[in-house]
């Protein structure tokens, strides 16, 4: 790891002790995470199960569906086929598919890979993403594409799954192939995804985690199987991949990335944002099959995707050669918090640096019946960060080490205890047994429990 990112190792550990606390507490299914630096993945790791009710164990080699992350794919297609000069972003859909609504004949390709056409999202009946029947065929798709687009082409960002379906049939006229040997020869075997496919069926040996209801509606999970083809849609929702892979592939679209199977100019057009949303409560763009964001000054792209039982969420920050890939597998998870979380560490560490030799003690899980506090030590403070939360490190009070277990609360809420001490306190034995903070005192988990237990457990 380059001595610059010495502040990563102590973030990439932190992250995953915080999101198992963050699965225990939300009771959530599954999660795979993976984190690339600078091209290389850095980070591969699973928490939680791919199956509740077997208890199969999620690991970072099972494969999720990802969804709208196809979309990307696509992109990075219809790029390539620029590239090799057999279309321009500016050519109307009706010139390579014939059929169509005229309205929809004259939207361009650029405005399919931005969601600009106006063409409606789902077509006549969206019944198949709540597992009720199949998802479009080429002849369903072909029949609703002649009906009129909901609004006009050009006038806002108009999200359409129909619209990239579209996109996969223009592929498919101009290369005389389908849609899944194309992508599967120009993208996923150049870049060595092992992981990925454009749709189901899996190979036998591959591992497909389960999707899960949410919990609130029966008080108990139900599984979602995951394994139904989107036929048609493969191209707009289809894909299954892995966290791993993800980083892999959108971290070479970084027009940084010294390797990439498209141009350095290809890559900053599809990143560009060409309209931004006005009506999300959090603000952010979209370019040519790509989401583009911010978050705490680093701007990131990527693309999040939703499947019946899966929620997914990538996002690359090109100015730090950071790519952050969330996978889980419930319909009640939150990858976007989580994927925010996992920024809004790296960007802590990041600004304060690698923990001092001097602060190797102040560390661990403390505990209080309030709830649990972590010690995460980083450049010359001690942070009080709050593990329950998503963002962790907001607003939380610091110490200054002044002595041998002995420290100042150098920072907190001015209804917190700012200027007090704080210290270590040590067993018989020399051990940490509790942290004195103030007037308050934190001790292990076991040693709340057992306390708890005997006090009101009757």
């Amino acid at each position: 790891m380059a001595k610059d990112a010495d502040w990563l190792a102590p973030a990439l550990n932190y992250i995953q002790s915080w999101l198992a606390f963050q699965m225990r507490a939300s009771e959530q299914t599954g999660c795979a995470l993976a984190i690339a630096h600078r091209g290389s993945i850095v980070l591969d790791t699973s928490f939680g199960h791919a199956n509740v009710l077997s208890g199969e164990k999620l690991t970072p080699k099972h494969r999720f569906r990802v969804a709208s992350h196809s979309k990307s794919f696509t992109a990075t297609a219809i790029m390539k086929l620029r590239e090799m000069g057999k279309l321009t972003l500016d050519d109307p859909a009706g010139k390579y598919v014939k059929g169509l609504h005229p309205e929809i004949a004259k939207a361009t390709i650029v405005q399919l890979l931005s969601h600009t056409a106006g063409i409606f999202r789902d077509g006549e009946d969206s019944d198949y993403w709540a597992g009720r029947g199949p998802f479009a065929d080429e002849t369903r798709l072909r029949k609703e594409l002649k009906l009129p687009p909901a609004i006009d082409a050009g006038t806002r960002l108009k999200y359409s799954n129909h619209g990239f379906g579209l996109a996969g049939l223009v592929i498919e006229a101009i290369t005389g192939e389908s849609y899944a040997s194309f992508v599967t020869r120009e993208i996923i075997k150049p870049l060595a995804l092992a992981n990925t496919q454009p749709d189901i069926p899996l190979p036998k040996s591959a591992k497909l985690a389960s999707g899960h209801s949410g919990k609130l509606l029966l008080g108990r999970r139900l599984v979602f199987p995951g394994d139904q083809s989107t036929h048609a849609l493969a191209s707009a929702t289809g894909f299954v991949s892995t966290a791993a892979d993800l980083v892999t592939f959108f971290g070479q679209l970084d027009p940084a990335a010294p390797r990439s199977i498209l141009s350095k100019a290809s890559r900053r057009e599809m990143i560009h944002p060409r309209w931004h949303e006005a009506y999300a409560p959090v603000q952010g763009g979209y370019g040519l099959g790509i989401i583009t964001g911010s978050f705490a000054g680093w701007d990131w792209f990527g693309h999040s995707g939703g499947f019946q039982g899966y929620l997914t969420r990538t996002a690359i920050v090109p100015a730090h050669g950071i790519a952050v890939s969330l996978l889980t597998n419930a319909a009640d998870a939150v990858p976007q918090l989580w994927s925010d979380g996992v920024l809004h560490i790296l960007t802590t560490f990041k600004t304060h640096g690698a923990p001092e030799r001097k602060l190797k003690d102040w560390t661990g899980r403390w505990w209080s019946s309030w709830g649990a506090t972590d010690l995460v030590p980083m450049g010359s403070r001690v942070m009080l960060a709050l593990p329950g939360l998503a963002t962790p490190f907001l607003k939380v009070g610091e110490l200054t080490v002044t002595g041998k277990d002995k420290a100042r609360i150098s920072q907190s809420g001015s209804y917190g205890n700012f200027g007090e001490p704080a210290a270590l306190l040590r067993d018989a034995r020399g051990r940490i047994a509790k942290v004195r903070l103030g007037s308050g005192r934190l001790v292990s988990e076991a040693a709340l429990a057992a306390e708890m237990k005997a006090r009101y457990g009757r």
